[in-house]
């Protein structure tokens, strides 16, 4: 901080220029710089002043003998005009390097008029290097750089001037939607990193942080190291898992692994466990799953036959079909590894309970894929049903959590930035839901999900898998409909709670949706007081049109639009957007540990083929079947990272940063927040006595975006 005394002759300068200056017309300008970690510089920081008139001369902000622009500072200073500049439109920043260069995060600009107007313009930038940013008036107005002054600021020819960041797409692998063309982090721009890159790294949350002795969430605290490398060394029994089993008050988790043997316990993980988005209403029964009445009579309650449940509604099915084919793991050559496509027919009773009645473990029915009933032996349908749970969490893993919550946020981030303005109201109501989502996406490229990846020391299903499953679901995931929460329930058929009134994943997910949609309504018809103007809005349509166009670049079948008519449309499409970075990703992520944690219940690798007959199953198999030492422990360390929420979260309705500045919009988000702290009370009250409380969908345990 020795500035001050390189600049005692400017200072001197500007100091005594203000006794001739008096007369004429002054903004008084005020700058806020971050409170984060380095956010402050000792470099030059410009202002130019933009009207519709003419502009400032180009003016250093400085103060003599001070310390400007340090980290949490808000500094005014005053900027002289020769004459009015009109209606002020822009302000201009520029950063130039002083001594050592820094990188300076600028939160906001406000400005009072020469007749004593306020105006303020957000930026919550990062300007690194040599860098200017141009800003417009934060609310949220569609001014034209046309309506500038032509000869106010040379190089201001594009329209969009603020924060558009000149991102590249790339496809990460083929039947993705499209990636950020970064192969690592720190290749990220600065404003989409994440604050702290310790906090982010997949290989240090399996590490032991020996500076801070009391942190749980290393994977040392989960006493698994001494197992990590005990490949192909099997368990000596199902309870032998117990011994990586950590009780950490979690009665979910404890339950589960209690009670995870019971066909209730089965059949209601379809329900409210961490995947509950792949069991429909069976409507014909399947002729690949060739289940006959007499096979399943003894499981029915209602002296109906088989043909008549399915009639009824109370026939439901569960088809890992995406899965047949995919090849399995082969990193380690010591260790073969299977997977497999099974199908699982269950049956609601008549408490309403969901049961499972029948698996098959393959799409092709024959003598070599027999299907199996809660008839047969006891370790042939616990074998039966542990394949669906491995199967579940592959499906889980790969298309519920990373493709439809993580890379399709991703995608819609990317296209935001690219497209809109930081003032723009759509990117203000964004950003707090795509928060981080680019950088954690980029480290798990890096660590996670790469080939050799800490995925593959966990998981039977192979990177290349990966990428053929996602060519595989292509199809199903470009219509956008199945985005939308209430469409999606209701094409599986699960609409009617009185069918299933214990469906709380449905239930609080309606809440949510309801009172996300509603806010989000408020905004739009804020800031678009007709259709019409949301038609000629060629931001807002260059963003919706660069998602179909690149993100999803064109895929067959894609029913994303290209163009949005209506401010309903737009409504939906902003929904699904801040719903699946929120509440769907919370629902399939947060609760791993509590269903994946007893490793029997959601093996992530089997290394015993499936059984091709009845009758072959004893302990033994089933034991040699499940996960070894060492991938049972990278499974259970994973699971329980990913559980984990973030220092200094921020949940649903948290708008820390002021990027609306409009009192429309601030009651529109008191309103939000008191509709969710509503649906928070309800969820807890239900909640009460509940050996299997389901939280997951609790507004005050939903991040606003996908940061883990």
């Amino acid at each position: 901080h020795g500035r001050e005394q390189g600049r005692l002759s400017a200072d001197f300068l500007i100091l005594t220029g203000t006794f001739f200056a008096s007369d004429m017309p002054t903004y008084t300008v005020t700058v806020a710089t971050g409170s984060q970690w380095f956010a402050g510089t000792d470099d030059y920081i410009f202002i130019t002043l933009v009207g519709t008139d003419r502009c400032s001369e180009r003016t250093l902000l400085d103060k003599p003998l001070y310390n400007d622009f340090e980290r949490g500072a808000v500094d005014s200073y005053d900027v002289r005009v020769e004459e009015d500049l009109g209606e002020l439109v822009l302000v201009k920043i520029e950063k130039k390097k002083y001594w050592v260069q820094d990188d300076w995060y600028c939160k906001y600009i406000t400005v009072k008029t020469p007749s004593g107007d306020y105006l303020e313009f957000p930026c919550f930038s990062w300007l690194v290097d040599d860098k200017e940013i141009v800003l417009r008036d934060g609310r949220g107005s569609r001014q034209l750089i046309c309506q500038v002054c032509p000869s106010s600021v040379e190089g201001l020819q594009h329209k969009k001037t603020q924060t558009v960041l000149c991102l590249s797409w790339k496809e990460w692998q083929p039947g993705f939607p499209m990636s950020i063309d970064a192969n690592a982090h720190k290749d990220l721009p600065r404003d989409i990193q994440f604050d702290s890159e310790k906090g982010v790294d997949f290989v240090l949350n399996y590490k032991y942080d020996h500076d801070d002795a009391n942190n749980i969430s290393r994977i040392d605290n989960l006493c698994v190291n001494h197992f990590m490398h005990m490949f192909q060394s099997s368990w000596t029994g199902l309870d032998d898992f117990e011994r990586i089993f950590v009780r950490i008050k979690n009665t979910i988790s404890e339950y589960v692994m209690q009670h995870w043997k019971e066909d209730f316990m089965f059949g209601y993980q379809f329900l409210n466990g961490c995947n509950p988005v792949v069991i429909q209403k069976c409507t014909k029964l399947p002729e690949k799953f060739p289940v006959t009445h007499e096979m399943v009579s003894v499981s029915l309650e209602r002296d109906l036959t088989l043909e008549q449940e399915v009639e009824a509604g109370n026939i439901y099915l569960v088809d890992y079909e995406v899965i047949d084919g995919i090849r399995a793991n082969r990193t380690d050559p010591c260790t073969m590894q299977y997977l497999a496509a099974p199908m699982c027919l269950l049956y609601r009773n008549v408490k309403k309970k969901i049961l499972p009645i029948a698996i098959q473990l393959g799409q092709t029915p024959g003598e070599d894929t027999p299907i199996f009933l809660p008839t047969d032996g006891e370790n042939d349908w616990l074998l039966a049903k542990i394949w669906v749970r491995s199967a579940d969490f592959q499906y889980h893993q790969n298309i519920t959590h990373l493709l439809r919550t993580h890379l399709i946020t991703e995608m819609f981030a990317i296209a935001m930035y690219r497209q809109l303005p930081a003032v723009h109201p759509v990117y203000k109501l964004l950003l707090p839901h795509i928060r981080f989502t680019i950088a954690i996406n980029t480290k798990a490229r890096e660590q996670l999900i790469n080939e050799c990846g800490i995925f593959d020391k966990v998981s039977c299903g192979c990177i290349e898998g990966q990428f053929r499953r996602g060519e595989k679901t292509k199809e199903g995931f470009t219509l956008f409909l199945s985005l939308c929460f209430p469409d999606m329930i209701k094409a599986r058929g699960l609409d009617c709670k009185e069918e299933l009134p214990t469906y709380f994943y449905r239930d609080d997910g309606y809440s949510v949706w309801e009172a996300t949609k509603s806010f989000v309504s408020n905004v739009v018809h804020i800031y678009y007081t007709s259709d019409e103007a949301l038609q000629a809005d060629e931001e807002i349509q260059a963003f919706i049109k660069d998602v179909c166009s690149f993100g999803m670049q064109d895929f067959d079948h894609c029913e994303f639009p290209k163009l949005l008519k209506s401010r309903e449309e737009l409504t939906e499409y902003l929904t699904v957007i801040v719903f699946t970075a929120s509440a769907q990703h919370a629902a399939v992520n947060f609760g791993q540990y509590d269903w994946f944690s007893w490793i029997p219940n959601a093996p992530s690798t089997m290394r015993r083929p499936p059984p091709n007959q009845k009758g072959m199953a004893d302990v033994n198999l089933i034991i040699e079947s499940l996960p070894d030492r060492g991938r049972s422990s990278w499974h259970l360390g994973a699971v329980w990272a990913l559980s984990q929420y973030q220092d200094n979260e921020l949940y649903l309705g948290m708008y820390p940063n002021e990027h609306f500045i409009e009192k429309p919009v601030k009651a529109a988000m008191e309103k939000f927040r008191k509709q969710l702290a509503e649906i928070t009370s309800s969820i807890k009250l239900r909640n009460e006595g509940k050996k299997l409380p389901y939280y997951n969908m609790s507004p005050d345990q939903i991040p606003n975006s996908v940061a883990v």
